[in-house]
């Protein structure tokens, strides 16, 4: 098992990049997951990485094996998801993403009711607004909200969700309200942005009597995560395009108020995604089903 462990350690180092983040990912701490680098080059006789002051890369050979490594790993999650199969009980972990605002609402109030019933199954949640690569990063499930274009992937749609354009009654006794979309060009409002690298959202979609049509919206604020807008929004510093579920609360207490009701962006697909190959994995199944079912009652129980 050591011998084992020492290769989980070397995959995941390589798919992230980092001894210290593939230590974190294995519970491990980051003296161990080095230490444990150390005995799989010294079983080997090779060295695996490059290794500067800044960055750690696999050498020629150290990406032969890595490739080889993660086939083993494969096979053997396989294998293991076989016997669970056949376990009343089934053990393990999963590796979950989300988006921060979509875990902290409704992904992660549910983990503890799933792990209640399945007390050997652990969920390490990992939640950012970026996108990430599954693969890379060996997620079991991923939960997105908004267009999916990863046709590799099998996608389990929870629901639709309602998307508003508002504002603080602050903002707009000040700024006025936008009458028409084209109220927030140049630079007429400030539109608070979600940036981050890879984001779709450097303009806003919304339904007109045309169809759907891009506006190329600008502001002087913009953030890599959610709830940073919707927090600049009840201050009053600009309109934000965010999730119904997301800013109910602050709509029904008066803080904010919905704005462009005629033209609204179009709703987001709630859905999650996992890899074919994870479909064969009892406990894979088992979350899913789990979740798609709560994340649905809980979702409908927030926007009333």
């Amino acid at each position: 098992m050591p011998y084992l462990d020492s290769i989980r350690v070397f995959v995941r180092t390589v798919e992230l990049g980092s001894i210290t983040a593939a230590g974190r990912d294995q519970r491990l701490t980051p003296a161990v997951a080095s230490n444990r680098i150390k005995e799989l080059e010294n079983r080997l006789g090779i060295r695996l990485f490059n290794r500067t002051t800044r960055k750690i890369a696999p050498t020629e050979i150290g990406r032969l094996f890595y490739e080889h490594a993660r086939r083993v790993i494969d096979a053997l999650d396989e294998a293991e998801a076989v016997v669970d199969g056949f376990s009343q009980q089934p053990r393990g972990s999963i590796r979950v993403t989300a988006p921060l605002g979509l875990a902290r609402r409704v992904i992660a109030p549910l983990v503890p009711e799933f792990n209640r019933i399945y007390p050997d199954l652990a969920i390490r949640l990992r939640l950012s607004d970026r996108k990430v690569d599954m693969f890379d990063e060996n997620v079991d499930v991923a939960f997105v909200l908004g267009t999916l274009e990863d046709s590799s992937m099998k996608a389990r749609k929870i629901m639709d969700c309602r998307r508003v354009l508002c504002a603080a009654p602050s903002y707009l006794r000040e700024h006025g309200a936008p009458e028409t979309p084209n109220d927030l060009l140049n630079g007429s409002h400030r539109c608070l942005l979600l940036r981050f690298p890879g984001s779709s959202e450097y303009f806003w979609t919304l339904q007109t009597e045309e169809g759907l049509q891009k506006f190329n919206v600008t502001g002087p604020y913009d953030a890599d995560e959610g709830d940073v807008l919707i927090q600049w929004a009840v201050e009053g510093w600009g309109i934000v395009n965010k999730p119904f579920y997301e800013v109910a609360d602050h709509i029904r207490a008066g803080a904010l108020i919905p704005i462009l009701e005629a033209t609204p962006p179009p709703p987001s697909r709630f859905a999650c995604l996992y890899p074919h190959r994870r479909l064969q994995d009892p406990k894979i199944r088992l979350f899913i089903d789990f979740m798609v079912e709560r994340c649905r009652a809980r979702m409908l129980e927030m926007v009333g």
